[in-house]
């Protein structure tokens, strides 16, 4: 698989989000979707301190094993674990990283992000902390998620010479959810900052599994209630016109989901969940459509980027 950087790490152009381990996959379910990403290429594994309430980083370290070093592990501090260990007070931010090392079984986080800006917490003094960690040998990378261009320019302007600096922006971003072309994308090339879209498949809305005047499948996500609001008519009709456009040209709208992301220059890696082997392998394999421009162009006028 082909692989971009994100600051000093090399990653592959699709990643594994791993926020279903620990919740809807149990530690053996999580290994086989994880021997089922690195058998297909995949590098870069993006978990968080919060997912399946901690044991999402547990059952990853467990599954990657001796293989650790053969892998690029992201995982975020700064959502709320519970009443006190949650922000980004520096003293947390040293405590939370000394448990999600401990759970992931490892002796360095290779990206780091602040999971959501903390309105409480002067920026210079996260950064600080996470210069420290940085140069302790505890991180590789520092990077941030749901920033807005204001904010990361902010934070750019708190690092002071040669401290570690954000190197990622991790923020939704799919052909159902193009708001971050207004500023956060155009940021993030200006600042060489990479941009990790999350929800690049809008909640299985870009799978094809959700068609319009039918039914949800049972047990789906959004027939369980997650996500209603995307299952809207003006969503639906142009999930249609995206298949067919797809399907026209020998593709999927899979396919058209990972490699439309990665036609943007700061798209580092397109990470998506996985609940089985099946989606494991399927997404690793949905990232080799070249698209031209002209194609692009018609993407636009089906899925058009917010005015």
């Amino acid at each position: 698989m082909d692989t971009r950087r994100i600051g000093s790490l090399e990653v592959s152009i699709v990643g594994l989000g791993c926020n279903n381990f620990g919740r809807r996959l149990d530690s053996d379910a999580t290994s086989a979707v994880v021997d089922a990403a690195l058998d297909a290429g995949i590098n870069f594994f993006d978990t968080a301190d919060v997912y399946g309430g901690t044991r999402g980083e547990e059952y990853l370290g467990r599954a990657l094993g001796r293989r650790r070093d053969e892998v690029v592990v992201a995982t975020k501090f700064g959502s709320a674990v519970d009443d006190q260990r949650k922000g980004a007070r520096p003293e947390y931010v040293r405590r939370a990283a000394e448990d999600s090392l401990r759970r992931l079984g490892t002796d360095r986080i290779d990206l780091y992000q602040l999971h959501n800006p903390d309105p409480q917490v002067p920026i210079e003094d996260t950064l600080g902390a996470l210069d420290e960690l940085v140069r302790a040998g505890k991180v590789r990378e520092i990077g941030c998620s749901n920033f807005s261009a204001d904010q990361l320019r902010a934070a750019e302007g708190a690092t002071r010479g040669g401290a570690a600096r954000f190197v990622s922006v991790q923020n939704q971003y799919s052909l159902l959810h193009r708001e971050p072309e207004h500023d956060v994308l155009p940021e993030s090339e200006r600042a060489g900052i990479a941009f990790i879209p999350y929800f690049p498949l809008a909640n299985g809305l870009l799978t094809g599994k959700y068609r319009q005047g039918q039914p949800a499948p049972e047990g789906s996500r959004l027939q369980s209630g997650r996500g209603d609001s995307l299952l809207t008519n003006r969503n639906l009709t142009v999930v249609e016109e995206l298949i067919e456009f797809s399907e026209s040209r020998g593709h999927t709208i899979l396919e058209l989901a990972f490699s439309w992301l990665l036609t943007r220059p700061a798209v580092a890696s397109v990470i998506a969940e996985a609940t089985s082997t099946e989606q494991a392998r399927s997404n690793a394999a949905a990232a080799g459509w070249g698209l031209t421009d002209a194609e692009l162009a018609e993407i636009d006028s089906i899925a058009p980027r917010p005015g």
